[in-house]
């Protein structure tokens, strides 16, 4: 059933049964992710090489039912979403524990590779590249009815070349109760929208009235990030920087930034959720001005090719025509996996 803003209720999320895989075809390999309710592995299904996200049932009657249900929720989500910036959901099964399938990504997180780069900075068209992969999977989502809620660099994986940034995890999708999001200190706070807390929700995890404008929020927070890779709100802790954005209004420094990205950034995380550009939007303004940092197209000759300046369509560009070739040490960047000893594969069966 869908609600009135257009946004899909819980009942409407159902593990289908056409997106179950046969576990005898999955072997799981090394371990390349860990969260507090889920490892994800390196593996094999039919000889495909995936990421395979083994999620903990829980030890009580209690935390089964509630991780069941997410994981049907989270399964229902990725069978109908498909975009080139969503990690390509493959299937999934219940038995003998519950796993989620998708595409293997060998680029390491977007944490890691502004990590990686510390001190320095991304190339800005790279950043505003990286921007529009990630705005793009949001508005793929948004038209889905989906709220993603956990945008952050840990959660957006980029391809073995490091060219493109994919989202990933929909363990905190919008159905989800805020009660279970915000009971651990996770980090998540520090991109977290405003107004998806109070003092009182901080405290006990109660429900507060929010829109897919949170993620607009979020994903200025990430915007940031990657313009000046820094930690947002350096100095404070995740709980801290969650007070000062809700009851203080407080942001991270404009400061030595272009106009038309303070622009950006100001009306993306502004306290008004409605005043908040949709994900439409966002995309455009980021392309204008990817538009005018772009050096301009050398002049042909119209006996040649007769035609106007490229204007960049939606779809463009892709964030892999503007990587550098080599970064400011004069050499080629390496994605964080290259190193990584492949190891040979066991059953499935002995994972867990």
């Amino acid at each position: 059933m869908e609600s009135g803003n257009g946004f899909y209720s819980v009942d409407e999320f159902r593990l289908d049964a056409k997106w179950l895989i046969d576990p005898q075809n999955l072997f799981v390999g090394p371990r390349i992710g860990e969260g507090a309710h889920a490892k994800v592995y390196e593996g094999k299904y039919k000889n495909q090489n995936v990421a395979i996200k083994i999620v903990h049932r829980g030890d009580t009657p209690e935390e089964i039912s509630k991780r069941e249900a997410r994981f049907a929720r989270e399964v229902a989500m990725l069978s109908r979403v498909q975009h080139k910036n969503l990690a390509k959901f493959i299937g999934a099964c219940k038995e003998p524990v519950m796993v989620i399938v998708t595409e293997i990504l060998l680029g390491g997180t977007l944490r890691k590779y502004m990590l990686n780069m510390r001190p320095r900075r991304l190339d800005t068209r790279v950043a505003i590249g990286f921007a529009l992969d990630i705005a793009r999977a949001v508005e793929c989502l948004h038209s889905h009815g989906i709220i993603h809620r956990d945008l952050k660099p840990e959660n957006l994986i980029l391809t073995a070349d490091q060219k493109t940034v994919k989202l990933v995890d929909f363990g905190l999708a919008r159905e989800e109760s805020l009660t279970e999001m915000m009971t651990a200190e996770t980090g998540t706070y520090r991109w977290m929208a405003p107004e998806l807390y109070s003092t009182v929700t901080l405290r006990h995890g109660e429900k507060k009235h929010y829109n897919h404008k949170v993620d607009a929020y979020s994903f200025a927070i990430v915007l940031w990030e990657l313009l000046h890779n820094k930690l947002p709100f350096e100095g404070m802790s995740n709980l801290q920087a969650a007070y000062a954005a809700a009851f203080k209004n407080v942001r991270p420094s404009l400061e030595n930034l272009p106009e038309e990205l303070s622009i950006i950034l100001n009306s993306c995380w502004t306290e008004d959720p409605n005043a908040r550009p949709n994900f439409s939007q966002i995309i455009q303004m980021l392309l204008h001005y990817l538009s005018i940092i772009l050096p301009p197209e050398p002049m042909i000759p119209s006996r040649i090719f007769m035609s106007e300046n490229r204007v960049l369509p939606p779809e463009s560009p892709g964030t892999s025509s503007l990587m550098p070739l080599r970064d400011d040490s004069g050499e080629t960047p390496k994605g964080e996996m290259e190193n990584k000893p492949k190891g040979f594969f066991f059953c499935f069966n002995h994972c867990y």
